[in-house]
């Protein structure tokens, strides 16, 4: 062959590879349109493994070589997978907590504390609120710490339904009380929708726990309040679900979230939960909102907190959040994981390098 003819040939090919190219690109506007229109719809725009079926069966019943059926397979499963990868890319861009939508940061004024300012902030508090005594106790220690909220459960959603469940609005009242009386922002969780209304006069942020991140009546309804709202990860929740559960508040409204990675449930025992530390990074990427971490319910263990609120920090978390009882043995709940007042203090010595 001469090289005129392989020229020729070799010309040929890169007109081919142009048209391909023309053709994937025009593929790829219809993929986002058919994306846009299933949004529109309220259809899943997520992979649909019975379409990409039919369309590689009559792709397939058209091959007539000199490729096997399975290379062509191979090949129009990758031009799939990248039309998918731009759907998603297109909602992303679409959602009110996503960066590309807004590029800096979110920040969220609580009593003082502006969570997202590039700052390190802290809560702390008891799992359960159980008397006014043992939450006055654990306020005083938060205040000489200068800090500057308190959280407490009031309403407390157990793995059994035969554990302590909470003091329901009784310990909302204390917390109120003890807020006003140590000038603490009181953060606490809610678990019905239907109490949002009434626990705002008692709370300055709403919690809304792992169990209850899809709860999608839930984070509407905080969604249609003024009050800042916490949303902790689900245990089970890909980082994908955990942003979309914030985009459900902020739809609705309310913009004030702050993102908290809790630990996921793993295959591992070793620790109550995996804290998915890498989480920290890639919401801040992937979001304006603040990240925080609570490293009691991730490690579910005293001996771990100091290093892995060391590491939720040095990765870049806005802020960690901790557990605090004044007896943790007599605890009505998570006793294991609570530290005691001397405990919390040299932890947040040896967090902050006071020593």
């Amino acid at each position: 062959m001469s090289n005129e003819q392989l020229d020729q040939l070799r010309g040929k090919l890169d007109e081919i590879n142009l048209e391909i190219l023309d053709l994937i690109n025009k593929r790829a506007e219809l993929v986002k349109e058919t994306g846009q229109v299933k949004e529109k719809q309220g259809a899943n725009r997520s992979y649909d493994p019975v379409r990409e079926r039919d369309m590689l069966n009559l792709i397939t019943k058209h091959n007539n070589g000199p490729f096997e059926n399975s290379t062509i397979v191979h090949l129009f499963k990758e031009i799939f997978k990248a039309g998918l990868e731009l759907q998603e890319d297109d909602h992303s861009k679409a959602l009110l907590v996503s960066r590309k939508k807004k590029a800096e940061d979110t920040v969220i004024d609580i009593n003082g504390d502006r969570f997202g300012d590039g700052n390190q902030h802290f809560i702390f508090g008891p799992c359960a609120v159980e008397t006014y005594e043992q939450v006055a106790e654990v306020a005083a220690a938060i205040k000489k710490e200068g800090l500057k909220l308190i959280r407490g459960g009031a309403f407390k959603p157990r793995t059994s339904p035969y554990d302590f469940q909470g003091l329901g609005f009784e310990g909302l009242e204390i917390l109120k009380r003890i807020g006003e009386e140590y000038g603490l922002a009181v953060v606490s969780e809610i678990v019905n929708p239907v109490h949002i209304e009434e626990a705002i006069n008692y709370i300055d942020v709403i919690q809304i726990g792992a169990r209850n991140m899809q709860n999608f009546e839930l984070l509407k309804a905080a969604g249609e309040t003024n009050k800042p709202v916490l949303l902790k990860r689900g245990m089970s929740a890909t980082i994908s679900d955990f942003i979309n559960a914030a985009e459900y508040i902020n739809s609705k409204g309310n913009g004030q979230i702050i993102l908290c990675e809790r630990g996921i449930r793993t295959y591992e025992k070793a620790t109550r939960n995996t804290l998915d530390i890498t989480a920290v990074p890639i919401l801040k990427q992937e979001t304006h909102l603040p990240v925080m971490v609570d490293v009691t319910h991730s490690t579910g263990r005293r001996d771990l907190l100091l290093p892995a609120a060391k590491a939720a920090l040095a990765i870049g978390a806005d802020g960690v959040m901790a557990e605090v009882h004044p007896d943790p043995a007599v605890a009505l709940s998570d006793a294991a994981q609570q530290m005691d007042i001397p405990t919390f203090h040299n932890f947040m010595d040896e967090l902050l390098k006071r020593n």
